[in-house]
């Protein structure tokens, strides 16, 4: 465990869901352990989702940034990066725009973070009867149900267990991860050059980029039985440029690079 609580940045990607967003920012401030600073991530959501945001920024303890850029395609690696760069934490904690947060979400994931070491997370996956009633309501209380059995162990919250599992779940497959709940040091990302922005398709960006800090020698922790995340119903996006990213993961194993030529650090300022 951390003898002081590293500072933290909460970063959010979101595109053109401002509903969803406003679910999950306030869920990131009603956190028992406070973010140092929430960062939105925006893929060139429209003008609604700023409004969004500096309503949020105006009644916030937390100081909100909000990152944007044009629109001009799936751009979900590079918006990261910007971010990842205007960051002010020693300790990253990312998650998606879609994504309401257990109140004791930061303090798991502060808990769980050692030097030299990436965390990945799970989900507990809502259905869409559900999140369309969140939705109406504007609010979520979640229980051991929330999502159903089959997402009773990522609704489970058991400190004892999340110490043991947190080196020993998940290590055999690279790979097993959700973007959507994840933490890295900012030095780390910085040393393998953070995300790949010639993956500009939907998925496994976050599993390439874990990889990469696997061959730089950086030791991957699962957090699990704690860091709950609740995913929000939608349609699942495109997959059809998916080999494409298969592709480029591939080449990383074989040459077990740990750098990517068109990444985060041409946004470091210095």
């Amino acid at each position: 465990m951390q003898s002081t609580k590293p500072s933290v940045s909460l970063i959010i990607s979101t595109y053109n869901w401002k509903e969803a967003l406003k679910l999950s920012v306030e869920s990131a401030l009603k956190q028992s352990v406070q973010p140092d600073e929430i960062i939105i991530a925006d893929d060139g959501s429209r003008d609604d989702t700023r409004l969004l945001v500096e309503s949020l920024k105006a009644v916030s303890s937390v100081p909100i940034v909000h990152i944007w850029h044009e629109d001009i395609g799936f751009r979900l690696t590079t918006i990261r990066n910007k971010a990842i760069a205007a960051s002010v934490g020693d300790y990253i904690i990312q998650i998606d725009g879609d994504i309401i947060l257990h109140r004791h979400f930061i303090k798991d994931h502060v808990e769980t973070a050692r030097p030299g070491c990436f965390v990945c997370g799970s989900r507990v996956g809502l259905d869409k009867e559900s999140s369309s009633k969140i939705f109406k309501n504007q609010t979520f209380s979640s229980s051991p149900l929330s999502g159903g059995f089959k997402y009773f162990l990522n609704n489970f919250r058991f400190s004892p267990l999340r110490r043991f599992l947190a080196p020993r779940y998940g290590q055999k497959k690279v790979d097993r991860l959700r973007g959507c709940n994840m933490a890295f040091w900012k030095m780390d990302l910085v040393d393998v050059n953070g995300y790949n922005e010639t993956l500009t398709s939907w998925g496994h960006e976050d599993a390439e980029l874990a990889y990469r800090l696997i061959y730089a020698g950086k030791k991957k922790r699962f957090l699990k039985m704690g860091g709950i995340a609740y995913h929000l119903w939608h349609p699942e996006a495109s997959k059809d440029d998916e080999a494409k990213h298969h592709d480029v993961i591939n080449q990383v194993k074989l040459s077990q690079s740990r750098w990517c030529e068109d990444g985060l650090r041409k946004y470091l300022k210095g």
